[in-house]
C-alpha cells in the first residue's frame, strides 16, 4: 500500500510539473491583476475505499476479537481560489469532516457479540495548486495537487455493555494534533457571469500518519484486556463546489499611480 501511495504522489507530482513548465513558455501570460479570486463553499460525501488504504482496522486476539469499519462520512467548508494565469490558480479554505465507523466486538467461543459505533471530527486548510483545461466557451476541467493541514481537535471513546457483568470500551487517541495529509482533487466546472461556478468532481485524500491509534478494552469480573490498532485516514470523496460570481464596481476605476 505504501509503494502505491508513492507512485500516485510521483506521477501526480511529475504531472504538475510539466504543466507549470509549458505555463512559463505561454506567451499570452497576463498581469496578476487580471486573473480574480472567488469565494465558494463546497460539500463532500466520504466514501469508504479499498483502493488507496484500508477501511477496515481489525484486531483478533484470544480474550477477544473487534473490528473499526469505516462508513460514509460528509465534509462541508469554504473555499479560496486565487488566480494567478490563464492555467493556474491557489485554492484553499477551511474544511469540518465527520468521520464515521461502525465498530464490532465479540468474544470467541461464546456467543456474546456487541456492536456500536464512532465518530471521528477533523478540520483541514488544504493549500492546492489548480490547473485548468478549457474545454469549451463555459465548461472548465481542472486538475489540483498539495497538502492539507488537518487538526484533530479531541479524542474520542465509546462504551458499550453487551450484558451481564462485560463491557467494551473503545478509544480512538490522536498521537499528532497536527499533521500532513496529501491532497488531489479532479473534475469539471460550468462557469457563468452572473450565477457564479457550479464544480463537480472527486478527491483523494492520503494521510502521511495514521488517523487515530485505535485502543480496545474488555473487562470481565475484574479482569481487564486492552489490545491496539492502527486506523488509516485514507479515503475518496465526491465533491459539490458553488463559487459566487465576482461583481465588479461600476464607474470610472481608481488608477493608483503618483500623487501630484
Amino acid at each position: 500500500m505504501n509503494k502505491i501511495r508513492i507512485l500516485l504522489f510521483l506521477c501526480c507530482s511529475f504531472q504538475l510539473f510539466v504543466v507549470f513548465g509549458q505555463e512559463e513558455d505561454d506567451d499570452s501570460y497576463e498581469r496578476k491583476d487580471k486573473f480574480p479570486s472567488y469565494f465558494g463553499f463546497q460539500v463532500r460525501p466520504l466514501l469508504p475505499t479499498q483502493f488507496i488504504g484500508n477501511p477496515i482496522t481489525t484486531i483478533q486476539q484470544p480474550v477477544f476479537s473487534t473490528s473499526l469499519t469505516q462508513t460514509y462520512g460528509y465534509s462541508i467548508g469554504g473555499i479560496v481560489r486565487a488566480g494567478f494565469t490563464k492555467r493556474l490558480a491557489v485554492e484553499t479554505g477551511i474544511h469540518y469532516n465527520i468521520r464515521k465507523f461502525d465498530v464490532d466486538m465479540s468474544i470467541p467461543d461464546s456467543a456474546l457479540y456487541a456492536k456500536n459505533d464512532l465518530t471521528f471530527i477533523t478540520f483541514e486548510i488544504p493549500i492546492n495548486l489548480l490547473v485548468y483545461i478549457q474545454m469549451s466557451k463555459k465548461v472548465y476541467a481542472s486538475t489540483a495537487l498539495g497538502v492539507a493541514m488537518t487538526f484533530k481537535p479531541t479524542d474520542v471513546g465509546i462504551l458499550t455493555l453487551p450484558g451481564g457483568s462485560n463491557t467494551f470500551a473503545h478509544t480512538g487517541f490522536a498521537q499528532r494534533k497536527f499533521v500532513l495529509d496529501f491532497d488531489a482533487h479532479f473534475g469539471v466546472e460550468y462557469r457563468t457571469e452572473k450565477k457564479g461556478f457550479f464544480y463537480l468532481g472527486g478527491a483523494a485524500k492520503i494521510p502521511f500518519s495514521p488517523l487515530f491509534d485505535l485502543i480496545a478494552t474488555y473487562k470481565y469480573q475484574g479482569n481487564k484486556t486492552t489490545y491496539y490498532g492502527v486506523v488509516d485516514g485514507s479515503f475518496l470523496a465526491i465533491e459539490l463546489k458553488y463559487f459566487f460570481h465576482n461583481t465588479r464596481n461600476k464607474g470610472e476605476q481608481f488608477k493608483p499611480g503618483p500623487i501630484e
